[in-house]
Formats: C-alpha cells, structure tokens, sequence
C-alpha cells in the first residue's frame, strides 16, 4: 500500500502532472486536486495518466462489482458538473460503507485510462491506493435518493439541495455572475459601496417594509417587569411627592434658621434623594403594558434607534450620496420587501446590483446597462459553458442559444409610448393580454415579453414612461408627463434592469416627493445632495436572481437563491 501523501510546505495552488508539463489546480489551502482540473481539460485528463493524486467529494453513485471485490464510486467535489469514476478495491476499505449515495471520500489514487470497451465516457479514472477520510450515509434514512427529485422536493432540503447536480451548477453559475458583475464595474473604474440594510427612509415609496424594531423585547420585557415589580399606586406615588415636600420644608427652615452650612448640605442631599425617588416612582407610575404610546401613535423614541427603520428595499439613495462625490459607483447587495405574494417571481429577500453615475444622463444609462448584459452572457458562455449545457438538458435547451443572442445582438430602444402603440396594433390584430393595454398603465410581465420575444425577438429598452407609475427620484421631461426612465427587457423573464436619470433639480425633486404624499423630513438628506454642488446622474438596478432565471431556463425564483425567503417560509 501507498504511503499517505503529504501535503506541499508552500501550499501552492498548482501542481505539475502530466509528461507534457501540464498542471491541474490544488484546492487552495487543501491537500487534494479539483477534480474540474482533470476533467476539463481538452484531452478529458487522458495525458494525466500515470499521476499520483489526492482527491475529496461526494459519492454520487456507487456499485460494487466483482462479487465485491472492488467498487465503482462517481466521486463530485462541487468543482465541476462531472463527476470522476473511482475504482476501490475491497482490500483497501469495507465498500459496503462508502457505495452509498452521499458518502464523503478523501483517497489517494493513480490515475489511469478506462480500458475500452468499457462504457464509460470519461477519458480517465482514479485507481485508489489509499482511503483518507470516510464519512458515512446510512442509505435508508438519506434524504436525497438517487431518483430524480423536482426542485419543489429540494426546497424542503435546503441544508442538502446543493449536493444536487442542478442547484451545484445553479451555485456556480451565480457565483460566476457575481464575479463578472464586480469585474465589470471594476473595469470602469467604478467603486463598491457598501450600502446600509438597515435604513429609515423607502426608496420606492411602496410602503411594503420589514421593519427593524426591538420594541417587541421592550413590550416582553415590561410586562414581565410589571409582574415581578407591580407598578406603584397613586397612594405611593402621593406618599412619595409628599416626603420632597417635607424635606423641602425641612431645607427652607433651615436657611431660614441660618443653620450652619453642613446641616443644610445633609438636608438638600436628603431633599435630593427624594426628588430622585419620587420621579422614579412616578415615571414607573405611568407604565402600562403593550407598545409605548405618544399623542396616540406609537412612541418610536423608545425603539433601538430612536425613531422608525426598516430592511431596505434599495440601496440607491444611499450610493447616490457616493456617486455624487467619487463620480461612478456601485452597491451589490442583499435588499428586502414584505410582500405577500407567493408567486413564483417574488422573493421577501433578494440581492440588487445598482450602480450610479455621475455626469451622465439617461443615453448613457442605457448604454451602461446594454453593456452590462452583454458582459455577463459572455461571461457564462466561456467560464460555465458546462454548466450552462446542464441547463439546457434539464431546463430550457434553448438557454445558451439566448445567451449568445443578447451577447452578440444590438438591444432595440423605443419609447414607452412607442411600446404601447406597438401592443395596441397587436390587440387591434386579435392578440389577447390578460392585462389591458393604453397608455398610462405599468407594463405587465405578458406585455414585456411580447415586446422582446414575439415582436422585436432580441433584447428592448423601453423607456421616458409616465410619470404617474414611476418613482420620485427620476428626472421629469420637458413634457412634463413622462420622466426619463428605463427598463431592459430580455426574453423569458421580461424585465431585467430598471434605472433612470435621477431628478437633480431641488425644487422639482421637493415637488414630486410631496406629490406622492411622502414626509419632506426623512428625505433632507437626499435634498441635500440638490442643494449642494447638484449633479446631473442615472443609475439604474438589475435584480440579480431574475439575471439567474434568464441564464438558467429555471421557472421559479426560489430555486436560484441559495437560501430563499417568502411568506411562511424562511428556513435555516
């Protein structure tokens, strides 16, 4: 039997392997190969033959052969959608215990090639020499068999989903969206901001807010205080003022008396004492259980930060204070909204990419956003192009064939009065929307797609809508009717981006947030940014799970977040 491999001194994250000088990738900070390494190469690893090597995974199907001399494991490290045949010999390891589906392997083997005839596609196998490490499945109570199991199943195992071949390469390949977003950015000389979660202000002036309160461990920890501690009655509280008027009378005769200075120094600290008491007793008087009230409203000076705040909704406000500073910026984070919809393109908590630029107006918007897509289809199409054929066999065959043609196609741009001319034509032609169609209304789903998929069949910026169904920050148009705003639309999810140039006059800005019947107060700060050194900018936000559901084919949004939120639902 092999000696144990040691593990490099200098954890170097690449090692020489094959005779023609070629190297496969260490995990970093780990002793094993990844087994992407070996299995994309353009020779499927064949010229790695004869190499020594550690690897680590999971078994995804084991069988034992040979009336159990020897064991046949598919072995997956989450590095790649392949798996990597592993060949065990009884000698080396009881096989009953490491054929079960969900097994945790660490061997050491040699590499070499699958005689032919043999069946297997892969142009290498790992002959094993030695088991490191085991982690054992008991096959019968393993949540995941090796059947076919829909996505609506995996939710209930989220903790386990992404052992699965179709939520692994949904997780690489919106990892590999994240990394194109920030290169992207990056390349332009843009700069991450970090934007709060917690805020006190809502962009979009929906009003459907988680909000951020600890009144609720104050109201808890109240009633249980006015269980163990009953608050004191009138009688105590009149005891208590009548003992300050006594000590003062005591006070006031002394001074009168012309007592010496310590004996009028004792009674006013006694008299102070009182004071103290008797406020104390009074305030704990007042306490009543339930939330704190004022003037009939609840008493948000109580709460953890002294007044009203919420999960955000958007990071826009926030970056636009960067943006109108440090020119061209970007926030990528997680945002929140507390609507109650169970639909399969609503999540409570989802993850926004909102990028701000400064000196630029809405033209430039566009051409950002265009470019942006186009950035990251290309992205997916040279770094997870085998994951993107895993989608196309087990989601929508036509996922890579849309990649390449938003990668490649220029977007068409019309005017959202353009848009709905185009959907009325197509109404008076017979086509039926569940939605009507006239100019005013917010364009449904069933009309962005149509838009997109039937009448342009590429990808579409609509934009300059009414003012009337969009937000207060967007710049208004000289028509006064429409404000210069835009959305991206792209086949099968319809809407993929909405942005804007931002209003940076004050006195129109001020008017639109009290036309929309928002408080004046907590937006001072973002008039601030109009009062001072105001800045013609745009920006716009790309929901980052709706980007997923347009790269993938995958129908539900729940099934591309790693850890989905929705009413009812938010495990782990």
């Amino acid at each position: 039997m092999a000696d144990e491999i040691a593990p490099p001194a200098n954890q170097l994250a690449a090692v020489s392997l094959g005779n023609d000088g070629s190297t496969v990738q260490k995990a970093q900070f780990s002793n094993r190969v990844l087994i992407r390494t070996i299995l994309d190469r353009p020779d499927g690893g064949a010229k790695l033959a004869g190499q020594k090597i550690r690897i680590g995974g999971w078994v995804k199907t084991g069988r034992e052969q040979g009336k159990g001399a020897f064991a046949f494991l598919e072995v997956n490290d989450g590095s790649c959608p392949a798996n990597l045949q592993v060949m065990v010999d009884s000698s080396l390891y009881d096989l009953s215990k490491l054929v079960a589906t969900g097994t945790c392997v660490t061997v050491d083997g040699v590499l070499k090639v699958p005689p032919e005839g043999k069946g297997t596609k892969q142009r290498i196998e790992l002959s094993v020499v030695k088991v490191i490490d085991v982690g054992i499945v008991d096959a019968t109570k393993y949540p995941l068999p090796k059947t076919k199991l829909t996505l609506e199943f995996l939710r209930d195992v989220l903790h386990l989903r992404s052992r699965t071949n179709s939520i692994s390469a949904v997780a690489r390949i919106r990892n590999a969206l994240a990394f194109a977003t920030h290169s992207f950015f990056q390349e332009h000389s843009f700069l991450y901001i970090h934007t709060p979660i917690i805020t006190t202000s809502d962009c979009e002036g929906a009003g459907e807010m988680f909000q951020a309160t600890t009144l609720i461990n104050y109201i808890e920890k109240l009633e249980q205080d006015l269980i163990d501690n009953p608050p004191p009655t009138e009688a105590d509280v009149e005891a208590a003022r009548l003992i300050v008027k006594e000590r003062g009378d005591v006070v006031a005769k002394l001074k009168a008396a012309k007592a010496s200075k310590e004996e009028i120094t004792a009674a006013v600290a006694q008299l102070k004492i009182a004071k103290e008491s008797f406020a104390h007793i009074e305030e704990r008087s007042k306490l009543k259980p339930g939330l704190p009230k004022k003037d009939g409203n609840i008493d948000y000076s109580k709460d953890f930060f002294g007044r009203q705040a919420f999960l955000t909704v958007s990071g826009q406000l926030q970056v636009e204070t960067y943006a109108c500073a440090l020119s061209s910026v970007y926030t990528f984070g997680p945002t929140f909204r507390a609507e109650n919809s169970h639909t399969s393109r609503h999540l409570a908590e989802f993850w926004m990419v909102e990028p701000e630029i400064a000196f630029a107006d809405l033209e430039d918007d566009m051409n950002c956003a265009e470019a942006y897509v186009k950035y990251m289809c290309k992205w997916l199409l040279e770094k997870c192009y085998d994951d993107m054929e895993l989608m196309a066999k087990n989601f929508d065959s036509g996922c890579i064939d849309r990649l390449k043609l938003v990668e490649s196609t220029p977007f068409g741009r019309i005017t959202y009065t353009e848009a709905i001319k185009l959907l009325e034509e197509a109404v008076a032609k017979g086509k039926e929307f569940d939605n009507n169609v006239e100019w005013g209304i917010d364009l449904a789903s069933e009309h962005e797609r149509y838009l997109t998929e039937v009448l342009f069949q590429k990808p579409l910026i609509v934009y300059n809508y009414p003012k009337g169904i969009k937000a207060f920050y967007m710049r208004l148009n000289d028509d006064e009717k429409t404000v210069a705003a835009m959305d991206v639309l792209v086949p099968k999810v319809g809407e993929l981006i909405g942005g804007s140039q931002r209003e940076e006059r004050y006195d129109v800005i001020k008017k639109r947030i009290e036309e929309m019947g928002l408080p004046i107060e907590p937006y001072e700060w973002y008039l601030d940014l109009r009062r001072y050194g105001t800045v013609k900018h745009c920006g716009f936000g790309l929901g980052f799970e709706r980007m997923i559901l347009f790269a993938t084919g995958i129908d539900n949004i729940r099934d591309v977040i790693p850890f989905p939120r929705y009413p009812g639902k938010a495990d782990l």
